[in-house]
C-alpha cells in the first residue's frame, strides 16, 4: 500500500458485476445527452435515474444493493459516464454527431463494452418485465437506429410518475 493507491474489500461479486458491466451502457447514455447538448442538469439525472436501472438488476440477481453507492457503483459510474477518456462515453458523443456505429468503431479503435452489454440488460428487460427505459433508448438507438430525438422525447415524455 502507499499513498497513492487505498483499497477497498466488498465481498458481493454480484453486485460489483453488475456496476461494472451497466456502468458502460450508462455512459453511453451519458455520451449521447452531452453530445445533442442537455447540459449538466440533464446528465446529472441521467446518471441518478440511471442508478434505479442498476437497482433492479442487482436484486434480479440476489447482489447486495450497497454495493451500488460504493466505489464499484457510484465511484466507477461518475468517472466512466463523465470522463472524456471514457470510450463508451466517447461512443454516445459520437452517435449524437450522427455517425453510425461502424464508423465510430473504427475511429475508437478499441471494444466499447456498453454496445454488448446493452443488447444483453435489454433482453434481461424484456424476460423479466423490467422498467429499464434508459436501457431500452440506448437500444433503439443503437440497435434499431431509431432517431436519437425521437428516442430521447419519447423517453422524456413518458407518464409522470412518483421517484421511489
Amino acid at each position: 500500500f502507499t499513498v497513492n493507491f487505498r483499497v477497498y474489500a466488498s465481498l458481493d461479486l454480484i453486485g460489483s458485476e453488475v456496476c461494472s458491466a451497466m456502468k458502460n451502457t450508462l455512459a453511453i447514455a451519458t455520451g449521447i445527452c452531452d453530445g445533442i447538448g442537455f447540459g449538466d442538469n440533464a446528465r446529472a439525472a441521467l446518471i441518478t435515474r440511471g442508478l434505479h436501472e442498476f437497482k433492479q438488476l442487482i436484486l434480479l440477481f440476489k447482489g447486495n444493493i450497497e454495493t451500488l453507492y460504493g466505489l464499484a457503483g457510484i465511484g466507477d459510474i461518475i468517472l466512466t459516464a463523465t470522463s472524456n477518456l471514457s470510450r463508451n462515453r466517447t461512443f454516445g458523443l459520437k452517435l449524437a454527431q450522427g455517425k453510425n456505429v461502424d464508423q465510430i468503431m473504427l475511429e475508437i479503435g478499441h471494444v466499447v463494452e456498453g454496445l454488448q452489454t446493452v443488447k444483453e440488460v435489454y433482453d434481461l428487460s424484456l424476460k423479466y418485465n423490467l422498467d429499464l427505459p434508459i436501457i431500452q433508448t440506448v437500444y433503439a438507438i443503437i440497435v434499431e437506429n431509431v432517431n436519437i430525438k425521437d428516442s430521447v422525447y419519447k423517453l422524456m415524455s413518458r407518464e409522470p410518475k412518483f421517484e421511489f
